[in-house]
């Protein structure tokens, strides 16, 4: 469940870091990384350390306060042991839950959405009736800014061809429309004939309904009824949490050349980070989250925009 950091003042922190790996790797999994960082798995849990800010970040993970306290206790004793010309202090921080861990502040939401271009009359009028018409569901609608950068993503890609896994009332397509070539044409997917009913209405007053192609069924069929062979220039998959694992491999193995798959709420409220949330949708993006990271055939960077982003470029 928890997490816990602390900040241990030190002039050499890589040298720890170094004798913390070599001397636990012997009982442990201790892996050190190329920036320093370095990550240690013991079997209550794992710890991340780093250099940072004139000494060594620690960064505690357990699945319950009792690991947590062993996870800290080990690391700490075999630090304090390795400092022989100076004393350090490990003062861990009150435990925190995954989900209490990432919020956007409401005033970093504000200066955000201050400062990008602003919306449309369409786009602001589609946010009222999203709010008005789903009620507690319209916070599936993506944010201002996150649509702005679909955009912009959709427009530097330069695709062509574009997929939309998940809908809801249209506002990512219109962003995502608005991004591609006249003769452009984006294929959305989604299950609900409500939600998407309100999307078309506002694909046409946005000019782009003629560039998107609605289709209604489950997603993962779509995709794999699509060609094989590369021809999707940009993805968004905002659907099911429990789906992403196969909808990432359907559009990862069909995109272009330098072509984009944006993936969002990788966060999960922050309940990726915390391993003891064990929900469908957790396990199922928590496991992606690893198998991009891994995957040789894109490149890719997490953003934390909003509940988190993902985005990936194929390579070769």
């Amino acid at each position: 469940m928890p997490h816990s950091t602390a900040h241990v003042v030190t002039d050499r922190p890589e040298r720890y870091i170094k004798q913390l790996v070599s001397h636990m790797g012997h009982k442990a999994q201790a892996v050190l990384g190329g920036d320093g960082r370095a990550v240690i798995e013991v079997r209550s849990g794992r710890c991340v350390l780093r250099p940072h800010d004139g000494g060594l970040e620690m960064i505690a993970t357990a699945a319950d306060a009792e690991s947590l306290l062993g996870v800290q206790d080990v690391v700490a004793r075999h630090l304090l042991r390795f400092a022989t010309q100076e004393e350090l202090a490990a003062d861990w921080s009150p435990p925190v839950a995954g989900d209490a861990a990432w919020a956007v502040s409401p005033v970093v939401d504000d200066y955000l959405l201050t400062h990008c271009s602003p919306a449309d009359e369409v786009l602001n009028d589609l946010v009222v009736r999203t709010r008005e018409e789903t009620g507690g569901a319209a916070g599936m609608q993506v944010s201002h800014d996150e649509g702005a950068l679909l955009t912009m993503l959709v427009r530097l890609s330069g695709a062509r061809l574009a997929v939309e896994v998940g809908v809801f009332t249209g506002y990512s397509s219109i962003c995502i429309a608005r991004g591609l070539p006249p003769d452009g044409r984006l294929l959305a997917c989604d299950v609900s004939t409500e939600w998407t009913s309100i999307a078309r209405n506002y694909w046409e007053r946005a000019g782009v309904a003629d560039r998107v192609d609605l289709r209604i069924g489950p997603a993962l069929e779509t995709l794999r009824a699509l060609p094989a062979e590369p021809s999707i220039g940009f993805a968004f998959i905002d659907a099911d949490k429990q789906g992403y694992p196969d909808y990432y491999e359907e559009v990862v193995t069909r995109l272009t050349p330098g072509g984009l798959v944006v993936l969002d709420n990788v966060f999960q409220g922050g309940r990726v980070f915390d391993p003891a949330f064990q929900g469908d949708a957790q396990v199922a993006v928590r496991r992606l989250n690893e198998t991009i990271a891994r995957d040789s055939r894109v490149e890719s960077v997490m953003l934390p925009v909003r509940d988190g982003i993902t985005i990936a470029r194929r390579v070769g």
